[in-house]
């Protein structure tokens, strides 16, 4: 590796560039060489994030106000921790401020997660059968927040990795709607136009505020976005559907 510097006034970062190794696909070295060199990456090794996404959540609660001290949270797909990290921190799981309510965090993935100190974490193929029950179990309770990251592993051929992606929302959305607390709160990854017409048509129904954002952390050339849905009233439009039922 060799460093670049560029002149002119003000401090600048230096430029890391990668030179080609053997065995190393021309695709690998530019996104090693951007990895490098990208600002959030930079600021997540030094500030302890596991990862950039951590400026993403970040980014959405600022905007948005869902990760309130007290709030049980579920965080699906949260491997390397980066989520889990800022949500243990602002839900107060580890008690930091004793004079606010205590949160839970509980983050669930495919892949084993290292510890993260106020995250309970499991590995769990999320769409295996019986796994929303397992992360019921493991919650206790209802949740007042649930994120999802997932991503799904990408085969090449667009079609395929569409349906893939869609399948992870439905499935992320499905339990959120068994699990939320009246006035809860939704944020998924989703894809370049926000969620699917349908999807989004079932969250304006079931939510009271529905917002399709991409955070300043994403890469610009990225296609995701993030839908937050706030202010959860599926569970009373149950409730108000049955009584109506039970009139006639």
């Amino acid at each position: 590796m060799s460093e670049k510097t560029t002149s002119g006034r003000g401090q600048r970062e230096l430029r890391v560039r990668v030179k080609t190794a053997k065995g190393r696909k021309l695709s690998s070295t530019l996104w090693l060489e951007r990895q490098l060199n990208d600002p959030y990456v930079i600021r997540a090794r030094k500030e302890g994030y596991r990862g950039r996404a951590a400026y993403k959540i970040s980014e959405l609660d600022d905007r948005y106000g869902f990760l309130k001290p007290g709030a049980r949270v579920v965080d699906l797909g949260c491997a390397p921790g980066g989520w889990c990290q800022v949500a243990v921190v602002r839900v107060n799981a580890l008690s930091q401020n004793p004079k606010k309510p205590v949160g839970t965090v509980l983050g669930v993935d495919l892949q084993e997660i290292e510890p993260i100190p106020g995250a309970e974490l499991h590995q769990l193929d999320f769409l295996s059968d019986g796994a929303d029950d397992m992360v019921k179990g493991w919650l206790g309770g209802r949740a007042d927040v649930v994120l999802s990251d997932m991503a799904a592993a990408a085969s090449g051929h667009k079609a395929t990795d569409h349906l893939r992606i869609v399948a992870l929302i439905e499935a992320a959305l499905d339990f959120a709607f068994d699990v939320l607390e009246d006035g809860g709160t939704f944020v998924a990854k989703v894809l370049a136009g926000g969620a699917e017409n349908t999807m989004q048509a079932m969250l304006k129904k079931n939510f009271t505020k529905v917002a399709n954002v991409k955070p300043a952390a994403s890469r610009s050339d990225s296609s995701e976005k993030f839908v937050v849905a706030m202010g959860y009233r599926g569970r009373a439009l149950a409730a108000a559907k049955a009584a109506e039922e039970d009139e006639d």
